[in-house]
């Protein structure tokens, strides 16, 4: 935020922030005003969304973003979707659905929630209960014989 009149997308920003009880901080309004300012669902990394900050000229730190992150899983803003067991994605859509990863660009997208069928899962170990069950379709382009 450069300005001293918030822009649209930081006003939007804010109240996404405020309707979910989080502190509107300078830094929290410039990150959600990247995420959710156009009203699209972004699939965002901390590098990429610290990459994309950086090129709005706001002086937040890489430490800062992926605390944000957490801070908006944590309200329930966001959901953490991981790829590898080590690569972690975060998506502004909080609805349950399954995913697209792109193994030649490195990129999540959405898939199309409606033609997944999952018509049985395994049973529970005793004393645990399935909380949520996440999907992500790997992809990589075909190549050409």
């Amino acid at each position: 935020m450069t300005s001293t009149t918030p822009s649209p997308a930081e006003q939007t920003g804010a109240n996404w922030l405020c309707n979910a009880g989080v502190r509107p901080t300078r830094q929290r309004v410039a990150l959600a005003a990247l995420l959710i300012g156009d009203g699209q669902h972004r699939h965002v990394t901390a590098e990429s969304l610290f990459a994309d900050v950086q090129r709005m000229g706001d002086k937040v730190s890489l430490a800062t973003v992926y605390n944000t992150l957490r801070a908006f899983c944590d309200a329930g803003l966001m959901q953490e979707v991981m790829v590898d067991g080590a690569k972690s994605y975060f998506d502004t859509n909080t609805h349950d659905h399954p995913h697209f990863f792109w193994e030649d660009e490195n990129r999540l997208s959405d898939a199309p929630a409606d033609e997944l069928q999952i018509t049985r899962l395994p049973d529970a170990p005793d004393g645990a209960e399935i909380a949520s069950v996440d999907v992500v379709i790997r992809l990589r382009r075909k190549t050409r014989s």
